[in-house]
């Protein structure tokens, strides 16, 4: 850009202020549609405040309070080009948190993210942060939880197999697929079992 074509561009916007500070409108700065997306701002600062969101989600969340469409999303790109809105950012966080906290498997986070409106490629790359031994570990930590509550070794096979049938049910609400659940039930529950035969 020259410099004469930036000092231009620098004056239309002075002459912009000027005019919005004297209530006057311009093609720049309109005080009507400002205070108009004050309103959708304020709102939608107050729901990011309460926790991160998709760019999807909190257009949902908006609409669904009947702003004006054009407005919302005139104020989500605002929110997005000064990064308070970013959905990369938002699943990143979205997986670590709730894998780690959770135990949430990776087809299940991808469910969720995708529920939000976040993009495949977007997905995938948060989803990449998973490994599938991370992934296994989790499982595995969450069948040897469940099957503490085993209090003691199991009469016959009938209550065995309930215990197993609710460790299982533990990691597959978690997404886990059904091969490593089954696998990691019962080496948690022989685990216990054996710790209870002591």
């Amino acid at each position: 850009m020259t410099d004469e074509t930036q000092q231009a561009k620098l004056e239309k916007l002075r002459r912009a202020l000027a005019d919005f500070e004297a209530g006057e409108g311009s093609g720049l700065l309109d005080r009507e549609a400002e205070s108009a997306k004050a309103a959708v701002r304020k709102r939608a600062l107050g729901l990011l405040d309460q926790r991160a969101r998709s760019r999807h989600e909190l257009r949902g969340r908006l609409l669904d309070l009947e702003f004006e469409e054009r407005l919302v999303d005139e104020v989500l790109d605002d929110l997005a080009a000064v990064h308070l809105l970013d959905d990369e950012t938002f699943a990143h966080e979205w997986v670590r948190q709730r894998h780690a906290r959770r135990g949430k498997s990776a087809r299940v986070l991808n469910r969720e993210l995708a529920d939000k409106g976040v993009d495949a490629a977007t997905r995938a790359a948060a989803l990449d942060q998973i490994d599938p031994e991370d992934e296994e570990a989790t499982a595995r930590e969450l069948a040897r939880k469940k099957a503490r509550s085993v209090k003691a070794v199991p009469a016959d096979r009938t209550e065995r197999d309930k215990a197993l049938r609710r460790i299982v049910g533990v990691l597959a609400r978690r997404g886990f697929s059904q091969s490593m659940s089954l696998s990691l039930a019962r080496e948690a529950l022989d685990e216990r079992i054996a710790e209870l035969g002591e």
